[in-house]
């Protein structure tokens, strides 16, 4: 059944030829035995002989369920693609269903083109069987190993997201999106209904959602697959699609009507695209989407053991789970695979036969052999010298800047200078101008394809920045824009960014593995920035106030991963234009939006940061003789309260030999072998030396810092100051000194580490309380902070 609602049908080309249906369901029930033969079996491949116990894997893994439905739509769209020699991506939400796209790819010849040893022969196929879920061999999901995918699937909820992401600025892309039934009761795929808000039908591609309604998932019926029909229509509508209804259980009748379905959604796109690019009409039209219902693990076992399987939450995974132990469960696994005629569809060399071989488009057509999913289609960024938007300094820590307002003039000229490439986005939740990042609207504006009204700021159909309030969906469309081979950057309040926890874990995973895959490149960095801070939000209060991102993202691969922690404007823009010309890395930043005090010009921001850490001899006082402490910081607001510590100390100890360093790249804290940009043992020694006292100011959570650092030689000596969850609406320093990192604690926690002034640190300590004293004293009569502290400079 095909129910096409008010999608009014136009003309389509023809099926090609008049057996093109007998040839897309041999090509379909090839692709489920080469499916159903990965999970099951380690020999006799094309059973040419009686299925035995020994045939078949001591493990079963894998998800049956979805394959089906899978390799169904796979066939149909190659056959649309042959006939209007379309440019599409495949996007597979239920990617556990590897099986069936390990097939597919295999019988398009991308799998043996890209990995010779699994060849399209007896053995090649033998080979494909056996590595699947198997020591040695490719996981279960599709992950970067195979061949068109850039959408693992390992976390259901974000396939709508990357293909939307991945069909921004490719106007000739058509990106089809397979959407498993279990994986929209997820809010990230809830959410991601919203793209029809944002493609701009002139400049974009194209997203077809292929909603697979069938009907379970692991264990429970799927509530789409429950709602009544028209509700899911009604609801598909109120999000800007017009969904295309397949419907059945016969294979020809599904054939004719998924067919018809396609013409008529690839019709209605191009319909929407010709319009808006003709000048015609822009925006409320509805973009089609299939809603596709068949059964759950569809043409596999039926009844097994007396329980229904066939079209049930039992055939999710392993519909025969003890095969290699019940001849009952052996017989009827042969019966299965011999359901789908091998003999018809494999030459005695296990070639697929014409009749099979033939069933696909040629070449970068092939939904396996799309450059785009393997990052072969770059393109290059064009970026301004950063510097052009610097702080001039004479002295350090004089001059008051917003750091990322600067950034926001580099991000504007580096928007301006790639206008013509479309090839930079920048994505938030409704941050930018919170961020100081407004400086980015005089060159572009919000993208937005809805109505409008007066008032509204910067909205534009064409715009570079995506404005959204959801953390999930900033993220998905960017990763899917990053893994098609262009640029951005993700701007977040800090403490928020822990909603996509997650995402980046699965995307860290992602680029770990693609850089083991050598036919896929490199492509460019998922770059972050985190501003609106944990010491700067004292008026949002302790909802505000979580710097624990970077400790999940240092916990994934050190390949992949960096942090960095610049002190001020200057070293902000030295690190940013770092991170977007890097590739296959994840990059966190951290800075401040709120004005602070700068420190380095332009000259030394570049050098510091491309050392990573170094020390500030302009700050330090041990020059002319041995060091009595170190004082090290991380962060722009530990950075200033460290200068502070320096005063204070100078002040009631001027003959204190202090060394200050400062660290922009956490990893440099790291041993070489447990990160890449780790430093080697001697020259941290040089710079933290190895029996002095350290006193380390850190942006975040101290253990943090312990952790990096448990190795070092003098890590006993290290004694960190950091975020204790002690966070609440307050002024900015009584944030530090909730914390104990305002300049009174790290001057006591110095001085009580150096043995020489232990006379005199009764009353120093006294003095030093009693200041902490005045300013709790003044916070509580006038909301805000000491003047004296308030507007603080560095007197060097």
């Amino acid at each position: 059944m095909i129910t096409a609602g008010s999608l009014a049908p136009t003309t389509k080309p023809g099926p090609s030829g008049p057996d093109w249906a007998m040839r897309l369901d041999a090509w379909w029930r090839a692709a489920n035995y080469l499916s159903v033969g990965q999970i099951y079996l380690l020999d006799n491949p094309l059973l040419r002989e009686p299925l035995q116990s020994h045939h078949v894997k001591p493990r079963l893994l894998g998800h049956w369920g979805t394959v089906p439905g899978l390799t169904l739509t796979y066939a149909h769209l190659s056959r649309i693609i042959m006939a209007r020699k379309q440019k599409m991506l495949l996007v597979a939400g239920p990617g556990h269903g590897a099986a069936g796209l390990n097939a597919a790819a295999w019988l398009e010849g991308t799998y043996s083109e890209f990995y010779p040893e699994v060849g399209q022969d007896l053995d090649g196929m033998r080979r494909l069987f056996r590595q699947f879920s198997f020591p040695g061999g490719v996981p279960s999901h599709a992950s970067a190993h195979l061949p068109g995918s850039i959408h693992e699937g390992g976390e259901l909820g974000y396939c709508l997201a990357h293909a939307t992401g991945a069909a921004l600025d490719n106007p000739d892309l058509v990106v089809a999106c397979v959407v498993g039934d279990g994986e929209a009761e997820t809010g990230p795929l809830a959410t991601s209904w919203h793209a029809t808000a944002f493609l701009d039908p002139v400049r974009d591609g194209a997203v077809l959602p292929i909603l697979h309604l069938n009907g379970y998932k692991i264990a429970n019926p799927t509530l789409l697959s429950r709602m009544p029909r028209h509700e899911l229509n009604s609801l598909l509508i109120g999000h800007g699609w017009r969904p295309v209804e397949v419907t059945g259980t016969d294979p020809q009748e599904i054939h004719e009507a998924y067919a018809d379905a396609l013409s008529l959604c690839l019709n209605g796109i191009f319909e929407i695209q010709g319009s808006a690019r003709a000048g015609r009409v822009h925006g409320g039209r509805r973009w089609p989407m299939i809603v596709l219902r068949t059964p759950k693990g569809w043409t596999g076992p039926d009844v097994v053991d007396g329980k229904q399987v066939q079209g049930s939450w039992r055939s999710h995974q392993v519909p025969l789970a003890a095969v290699r132990e019940d001849a009952h469960h052996l017989a009827l696994l042969e019966q299965w695979l011999r359901s789908y005629r091998p003999e018809e569809l494999f030459e005695a060399d296990g070639s697929p036969v014409p009749l099979v071989r033939d069933h696909r488009p040629l070449g970068t057509l092939r939904l396996s052999a799309n450059p785009v999913a393997h990052g072969h289609t770059q393109r290059d960024l064009r970026l301004p010298e950063p510097f052009a938007h610097r702080v001039e300094l004479t002295e350090p820590g004089k001059v008051v800047a917003e750091s990322t307002r600067l950034l926001g003039e580099y991000l504007r000229e580096a928007l301006r200078l790639n206008r013509d490439q479309h090839n930079l986005l920048l994505f938030a939740p409704d941050e930018h101008a919170s961020n100081r990042l407004d400086a980015v609207f005089a060159e572009t504006g919000r993208r937005w394809q809805l109505a409008t009204e007066p008032g509204d700021d910067h909205l534009a159909h064409d715009g570079r920045v995506f404005e959204v309030l959801s953390e999930h969906l900033c993220q998905g469309w960017l990763e899917g824009y990053l893994l098609t081979g262009r640029h951005g950057l993700l701007s977040s309040y800090e403490a928020f960014a822990h909603v996509v926890d997650s995402m980046v874990g699965q995307h860290a995973k992602w680029l770990h593995t693609a850089a083991q895959v050598p036919w896929r490149r490199p492509v460019p960095s998922l770059n972050y920035l985190l501003t609106s801070h944990v010491w700067r939000q004292d008026h949002n209060g302790a909802s505000h106030q979580d710097p624990g991102f970077v400790d999940h993202v240092l916990n994934k691969r050190p390949e992949v991963v960096r942090v960095y922690f610049p002190p001020d404007a200057n070293c902000l823009l030295a690190v940013a234009d770092h991170c977007l010309r890097s590739r296959g890395l994840i990059n966190v930043i951290v800075s401040g939006k709120q004005p602070a005090l700068q420190y380095l010009d332009s000259r030394r921001a570049a050098a510091h940061c491309a050392q990573g850490l170094g020390v500030w001899r302009w700050a330090s006082t041990d020059l002319d003789g041995d060091t009595d402490v170190v004082l090290a910081c991380a962060g722009d607001v530990p950075t200033q309260e460290t200068l502070a510590a320096v005063e204070v100390l100078r002040e009631f100890v001027p003959d204190l030999r202090v060394r200050v360093v400062n660290v922009v790249d956490l990893a440099r804290l790291a041993q070489p072998e447990v990160h890449p940009h780790g430093l080697e043992d001697t020259a941290y020694r040089e710079i933290f030396t190895e029996d002095k006292p350290v006193i380390f100011t850190y942006h975040g959570y101290p253990w943090l810092i312990h952790r990096l650092t448990y190795r070092r030689p003098g890590h006993e000596h290290l004694h960190v100051h950091g975020f204790h969850e002690n966070g609440t609406t307050t002024t900015p320093f009584d944030m530090c000194v909730l914390n104990e990192i305002d300049r009174f604690h790290l001057a006591l926690a110095a001085l009580e580490r150096v043995p020489r002034v232990a006379g005199r640190l009764g009353h120093i300590r006294q003095q030093l309380l009693d200041r902490l004293a005045e300013h709790q004293e003044h916070i509580r009569r006038t909301g805000e902070d000491l003047p004296e502290i308030r507007d603080w400079t560095w007197n060097g």
